[in-house]
């Protein structure tokens, strides 16, 4: 893992691209730092630059991570990753935290940022918010760059893997005004879950390559389905609501921004990170017994 790190740390500065890239997202962040902070004499830094800044993530995160897996495969040096005696967890750990360590980069300038404006006098207690928000940041980038990580490793072609990448970042950003729109009765509820339970039977069929499991699989969730939705139909809407909740990748950063430290807010996005690096490594590990 050590060596696919160094390796892949390495590779992004040879270039331009991490340099480009971290120089684009700490310019960000000082245009609204010297804008709010200094011009305004604001010192919460945590909402008036970082989460002001939240949506160049969109495209500073997938184009970051859009060649992690992508460019191996259009490379084909992914066949010496699939053969070399690595761990799967290796390779997927030692890519994420090697583009995890490019955005400690312009974390660290906004550390910088958050520095000078305790020396132009701000408080202890604003002091320890802004570094919350900026754990708080740094989470969130992390949790998207795993996300687009396993968007990466679905094709070959590193500019469908942005797009694919900035869209599902995008929907996330977008959550909480779209659950709004998605406040129905049990009967969406239901129909949802049934195509999510269609697409865990096709998933089952296809791993065991087995259609009468995939059959069964889909014939017992529709039984467990249509029995909630007679009897607990309530328990299909708050599931749904709940699911829309999950899927609201930026929204749990308000917290940090509004408050000192949030464990939970944390939680969710280790949880995040942890499940798509897990969807990307079983991904990898498909392929390396096709």
């Amino acid at each position: 893992m050590t060596a696919i790190f160094v390796r892949e740390l390495r590779s992004a500065f040879t270039g331009m691209m991490g340099w480009l890239l971290t120089a684009f997202l700490t310019a960000a962040s000082g245009l609204y730092f010297m804008a709010n902070n200094l011009g305004l004499g604001l010192t919460d830094f945590g909402y008036y630059t970082l989460y002001q800044t939240t949506f160049v993530l969109l495209l500073y995160v997938p184009v970051l991570a859009m060649r992690s897996l992508a460019g191996e495969r259009h490379a084909r040096t992914d066949q010496l990753l699939l053969t070399c005696p690595v761990p799967v967890w290796g390779i997927v750990l030692g890519k994420y935290f090697a583009m995890c360590a490019v955005f400690a980069l312009p974390c660290l300038a906004d550390a910088g940022m958050i520095l000078a404006l305790r020396a132009l006098g701000c408080t202890d207690m604003a002091l320890a918010s802004n570094f919350a928000s900026l754990l708080g940041y740094y989470l969130l980038g992390c949790a998207a760059i795993a996300l687009c990580e396993w968007v990466s490793g679905l094709t070959e072609n590193q500019i469908v893997a942005a797009v694919l990448g900035f869209a599902a970042l995008l929907l996330a950003f977008l959550m909480p005004g779209l659950r709004s729109l998605f406040n129905a009765g049990s009967a969406a509820a239901l129909l949802l879950f049934t195509l999510l339970a269609a697409a865990a039977a096709v998933l089952a069929g296809l791993r065991s390559r087995s259609l009468m499991l995939g059959c069964a699989v889909f014939a017992a969730l529709a039984v467990g389905l249509s029995a909630l939705f007679l009897w607990r139909g309530g328990w299909l809407t708050a599931a749904f609501d709940a699911l829309l909740e999950a899927l609201c990748l930026f929204a749990p950063f308000e917290r940090f921004v509004n408050g000192i430290f949030s464990l939970p807010a944390a939680l969710y996005y280790l949880s995040a990170a942890a499940l798509f690096l897990f969807f990307t490594a079983q991904g990898i590990e498909k392929r390396r017994w096709l």
